[in-house]
């Protein structure tokens, strides 16, 4: 009987069907992709799919690109768990998608870069390009590891396949299309995975209903289990989920996500227009706002029908995020195809994610690290490079898999490598654009004394967790299981984390491990962010940051300088507008070319990108 605990069905072969389909899918879009674009053999029609695509297909991508497996599976988790409070994301992704495309489009659209740490270079110096690289190649690698994780847990659980022959065939896959295809490929491939992924919602939730007696019924069972006390304003920063973690630390992690990270930047940057760029972002907030409704009902409606039998408590799965895989074949099995349907939905999620890392990973590699030292590659070399960087990063991010599968909570732990990595570089980039004091000084040591905090703070945490009032979970209960203690739950598999054991052995804590370490997760980004700033700040004024001169206007913010006043011309600007002619009009502040002189000032911006 659904909902009362012990064994579910497995797969049928109507189910494999489906999910092979949806494989054969995402390949047949990679050579497909290859076929048409044959002819298109430059670097940029690999990596920006030729600067022309538009912001629907772009959007869609945006939103399965980080709407991975690891949503998929841990975000219903968390709601059955904890709550709805995780639909307080909505409000993050609406002041992340309007920072993004209001502030740092314009700025990486005007200066035309491939990399986003091109950037980097440009305001500062190469040396911190280079480690912010780094900084990103490692994130990007843990991250897409953990996300190949999430699916192969579900499969594991699902179908009993053997977890590294998942991994591998995971990896294999992107590995083809990406190298295939490129960028068009990737990005056409998260449309097909988007409506997948969201298919398979729908069908939780619809069967879900029926079960439990319409959607009114979930919606009044989760009310009475405490699963939509979403607002808690305690201002605690120490709490792991309260309306300021999500809303400030939130919106300050997914900022730093979408904003500066090659993954997403070079989506939009791919837009044919400005126009197409910005379009995408505010396209794919209303996508992530649809996938995470979904997401968090999915785990209502996962309440509903366990509220009287926890399957984790019951010992029926080892670790939480193995409770969504577990609910569909419980209340899908009946149904063949159907929970191959939501298989194919996590595993279009991570398809999507790790063949995004797989193509900005190349980009950055190329841009920062191998172009600058081979200047003479003719196309049809860089084209080939391309393809053999997509064959590494591929393995590599599956040889990360193995590392993620002891970091926990696997949601947790994607958006704290993302709090711990981006935080300081999203730091770094607010202090080239906002101030023009800051130097390469002053930038360097901020980078390098946030990244510390947060690594501190981060590593702490995993070592030392946040005490159980910090982070309990609303309650469940096994009174209506059938066949309570069907498993051991406290013994672990090493692919799997750890559930409550059923005894709390004593471990010396330290004095930080219940205030430094306890910090809310979402926080550890704005931590980084706000003490690169401070820091860079401070270090520069002091190593005379107020005193430098001809800084390209094209670098920041079109707003008013907060540091160093100073709205006169620098001799950069000067020499623009000597070669402009003097019909030329020129906006000191906002750089701002107004006469019929495109030809001349085109030349001169060039070489003002590059000063």
């Amino acid at each position: 009987m659904v909902g009362t605990g012990g064994p579910v069905a497995s797969f049928s072969v109507w189910d494999y069907v489906v999910f092979a389909g949806t494989v054969v899918g995402a390949a047949g879009i990679g050579l497909f992709q290859a076929i048409r674009g044959r002819k298109e053999t430059t670097s940029n029609d690999f990596l920006l799919g030729g600067r022309q695509m538009t912001a629907v297909p772009v959007a869609m991508s945006l939103t399965a690109s980080f709407m991975s497996g690891i949503t998929v599976i841990g975000t219903p988790a968390e709601a059955y768990r904890f709550g709805a409070a995780f639909w307080l994301f909505g409000i993050s992704y609406a002041i992340m998608s309007t920072i993004t495309a209001e502030i740092f489009v314009p700025v990486f659209y005007r200066l035309g870069i491939t990399s986003t740490y091109e950037y980097l270079e440009m305001r500062f110096n190469k040396s911190i390009r280079i480690i912010g690289t780094t900084m990103y190649i490692v994130q990007t690698a843990l991250y897409t590891g953990m996300v190949i994780y999430a699916p192969a847990l579900a499969l594991n659980q699902i179908t009993g396949l053997d977890l590294w022959g998942v991994l591998v065939a995971t990896g294999v896959v992107c590995i083809f299309y990406c190298t295939l295809g490129g960028l068009k490929a990737v990005i056409w491939t998260d449309v097909l995975q988007m409506v997948i992924m969201l298919a398979g919602f729908v069908a939780v939730i619809v069967r879900g209903a029926v079960i439990a007696g319409g959607l009114g019924k979930i919606w009044e069972d989760s009310r009475e289990g405490g699963r939509l006390d979403a607002f808690d304003f305690d201002p605690d920063p120490l709490r792991r989920h309260t309306f300021w973690t999500i809303v400030v630390g939130g919106s300050m992690m997914w900022v730093s996500i979408y904003s500066i990270n090659q993954s997403q930047v070079q989506r939009y940057i791919s837009c044919k227009s400005i126009t197409h760029a910005k379009m995408s972002l505010y396209v794919n907030m209303v996508g992530l706002w649809l996938t995470v409704s979904l997401a968090v009902f999915s785990g209502l409606t996962m309440y509903s029908i366990y509220k009287h039998c926890d399957p984790l408590t019951n010992g029926d799965v080892n670790a939480t995020d193995q409770l969504l895989p577990y609910l569909v074949m419980d209340i899908l099995a009946g149904y063949p195809g159907v929970p191959g349907l939501f298989v194919a939905a996590t595993y279009s999620g991570t398809l999507s994610t790790v063949s995004s890392s797989i193509n900005a990973l190349v980009a950055v590699t190329m841009e920062d690290f191998i172009r600058p030292v081979w200047k003479n590659l003719t196309d049809k070399q860089v084209l080939w490079l391309n393809m053999g960087l997509s064959v590494v990063f591929g393995f590599l991010c599956i040889g990360m898999a193995g590392v993620a599968s002891m970091m926990g909570s696997i949601l947790q732990a994607a958006l704290s490598v993302f709090g711990m990595i981006s935080g300081p570089l999203l730091g770094l980039y607010l202090l080239g654009m906002f101030f023009r004091s800051s130097n390469s000084t002053g930038g360097l040591t901020g980078l390098i004394l946030g990244l510390v905090l947060t690594l501190w703070v981060g590593i702490g945490s995993q070592f030392y967790p946040p005490t159980a009032e910090k982070t309990l979970p609303l309650q469940l209960n096994i009174t209506g299981c059938d066949n309570t203690g069907s498993q051991n739950y406290t013994t672990v598999s090493p692919w799997t984390t750890a559930t409550t054991p059923l005894t709390t052995q004593h471990v010396e804590r330290p004095a930080l491990a219940d205030s430094w370490y306890s910090l809310s997760y979402l926080y550890f980004c704005p931590l980084g962010t706000l003490s690169t700033v401070l820091i860079g700040l401070l270090v520069s004024m002091i190593t005379g940051g107020c005193k430098q001169r001809d800084l390209n206007s094209d670098l920041f913010v079109r707003t008013n300088d907060l540091i160093c006043f100073s709205r006169c011309p620098s001799s950069q600007d000067k020499k623009l507008i000597d070669e402009a002619g003097s019909d030329a009009k020129i906006d000191y502040y906002d750089f701002k070319i107004t006469d019929s002189q495109v030809g001349v000032m085109d030349k001169s911006v060039e070489k003002a990108t590059r000063f």
